[in-house]
């Protein structure tokens, strides 16, 4: 029996620490500074929408859940902010993580008001995206850039998700 090399040793480290790494590395979520993943969704009115839908415009993509209570008060305040800003470039679109279907989805929307697209996010999307729970915010920039990840539902969120929005709709 030979003795294990050194290198031998190295190379079944990396194979085992690059396994392991592995699924993580796939859930990845892209960070600020990154282009945005791109997306194909059916929106509940039956509209399919990309990422190059947006582009040259600020987009927030929301991904939330209709059970997940913190995720309420983030599309209030998202419907407040496509009011307030959509006629200056920004646009919404919301991206459940339900997997009990567009019907419920739908439902939901119409109960709460929601003014702007809702898509079911489906797997692939969550995955991109590495969404692990919910609700949490990526706002892309006029070039597909995302620009910050917002995760929960807080009042500095909402404020500081504002501020970022102004300064980029400022951009040219």
């Amino acid at each position: 029996m030979r003795p294990v090399t050194l290198s031998y040793r190295l190379l079944i480290l990396l194979v085992v620490t690059g396994v392991m790494l592995g699924p993580d590395s796939l859930c990845a979520a892209p960070r600020s500074g990154q282009v945005a993943p791109d997306f194909i969704v059916t929106t509940t009115s039956g509209q399919q929408v990309s990422l190059a839908n947006y582009r040259g415009r600020v987009l927030v993509l929301d991904f939330f859940a209709t059970w997940c209570q913190p995720c309420r008060a983030s599309i209030l305040h998202l419907v407040e902010m496509n009011r307030k800003y959509g006629q200056q470039g920004l646009n919404v679109l919301g991206m459940s993580a339900d997997e009990d279907g567009e019907r419920i989805v739908k439902a939901f929307a119409d109960k709460n008001r929601i003014t702007y697209p809702v898509a079911l996010a489906g797997e692939t999307t969550l995955t991109e995206y590495g969404v692990r729970s919910v609700p949490v915010m990526f706002v892309i920039d006029k070039r597909s850039r995302i620009s910050e990840v917002f995760r929960g539902s807080t009042d500095e969120v909402a404020r500081s998700t504002e501020l970022l929005i102004k300064k980029l709709l400022a951009e040219k």
